[in-house]
């Protein structure tokens, strides 16, 4: 496969997406700009990441499938908030990075096979003593305003009768700022979430993700509902991946091993949950 360029995505084609391709000899990847390590920008503001790889490998099937000299990739950044309409309309024909294949999203899109599973869990100092849920009874936690994890905390404070003391923080950064200053004894949230914060901070040592999943969500690939061509395309190759060990190896280069631009390492081995669903590939998910 040859040629790479970023730029202003095409409106949505009334053909399938396999003929649009080898029509226009080019694929739409949709990417996120700061989602590490799964799509996310480098030092030259070229699209990189686990997620990323994983589309540049479907797009090799692709062109091999339809027998084409050279196809071009084209990467359109999507946003949260943009990327099922940049499916929906046509302007991407994959999008790589870290969405939840869920009943609500299935409604608008297809997903190929899980490419990861996040869990809900929790970041503590290592010298906290902390280990499990059970070990935040009348502790302050702190949680990011606005995600799903409130919910989760809330319910398992009530089941456990934990009396928690839950803080808010404005962002992400912000909830990981109350760990570390010691305001806060817990910061629970999604894994790979907690692992990036511990990578990138100032003394990554001396902070550890522990506890059970309190949830599991399925990352994968979005690409356009009843289209199942394209999508045969896109789950066998995921299949492939898997079976040939190219997934694992790419999950270890992003996660277990240093990353571009700064040298990070995420540190975060494949979660069990994860590794047992490898073993039987399926675009089939529980919500």
């Amino acid at each position: 496969m040859s040629g790479l360029s970023c730029g202003s995505p095409i409106g949505a084609q009334a053909t399938g997406t396999l003929d649009t391709i080898r029509q226009t000899r080019t694929i739409r990847i949709a990417h996120r700009e700061s989602s590490l390590p799964f799509s996310y920008l480098d030092e030259n503001r070229v699209p990189v990441g686990y997620a990323v790889d994983l589309c540049k490998k479907i797009a090799e099937a692709v062109q091999r499938q339809l027998k084409l000299p050279r196809l071009e990739v084209v990467y359109v950044p999507v946003s949260s908030v943009t990327r099922i309409p940049a499916i929906v309309e046509g302007k991407a024909d994959l999008e790589c990075g870290s969405t939840t294949n869920n009943a609500e999203r299935r409604k608008q899109v297809a997903f190929t096979i899980p490419h990861f599973i996040a869990t809900v869990r929790m970041l503590v100092r290592v010298d906290s003593g902390i280990q499990n849920w059970v070990d935040l009874r009348g502790k302050t936690v702190v949680t990011t305003k606005g995600t799903t994890t409130i919910k989760l905390l809330t319910d398992r404070d009530k089941v456990r009768a934990l009396d928690l003391k839950i803080v808010e923080g404005t962002d992400h950064a912000a909830s990981f700022a109350l760990l570390e200053a010691g305001t806060a004894e817990a910061f629970p949230m999604d894994d790979a979430l907690l692992f990036g914060l511990r990578a990138s901070a100032r003394t990554p040592e001396k902070f550890t993700v522990t506890g059970a999943s309190l949830s599991a969500e399925p990352y994968a690939i979005m690409l356009r509902k009843d289209d199942p061509a394209f999508k045969r395309v896109v789950d066998l190759e995921m299949a492939r991946l898997i079976h040939d060990g190219q997934l694992q190896a790419l999950y270890q280069k992003w996660f277990e091993r240093p990353i571009s631009p700064r040298g990070i390492n995420m540190k975060m081995p494949m979660h069990n949950l994860f590794r047992g669903t490898l073993q039987y590939p399926s675009d089939s998910v529980g919500d």
